[in-house]
């Protein structure tokens, strides 16, 4: 499995959409998608490889957190409905808190989303 990005940035000389840049964001792909799984995260793991993603899924697009308590390293977290990027947010280690509007998070090591912005598409793929 593979976390890719899409870019839906602007082409600032005629303020049209520019082609979608494309890059994977990682290829080491966990899926939480028990309740406990969930609960856990990254909680009590001491770092994540440079090309780790942990997803989220839920059946329908609500407002959900993140917390950081337990995760002694900073990730980027991405809040997506419908692969359409509602939020990004870098959460620090400890006390870090987000809230976005959600039917699928994916937290990624800090840095690994520093291109992603809301409007963009970031998908799961095999």
């Amino acid at each position: 499995m593979r976390v890719i990005h899409r870019s839906a940035a602007i082409d600032p000389e005629n303020e049209a959409p520019s082609a979608p840049r494309e890059h994977v964001l990682a290829t080491d792909v966990d899926v939480a998608d028990s309740f406990g799984s969930q609960a856990r995260g990254l909680m009590f793991r001491r770092s994540v490889p440079d090309d780790y993603a942990l997803v989220f899924p839920f059946e329908e697009a609500d407002s959900r957190s993140l917390h950081m308590l337990f995760v002694p390293f900073a990730i980027d977290a991405l809040w997506l409905v419908d692969g359409e990027v509602t939020k990004a947010k870098r959460l620090r280690p400890w006390v870090g808190l987000g809230w976005g509007t959600a039917d699928t998070i994916i937290e990624l090591p800090a840095g690994a989303a520093e291109d992603v912005e809301p409007g963009d598409i970031v998908e799961v793929v095999e």
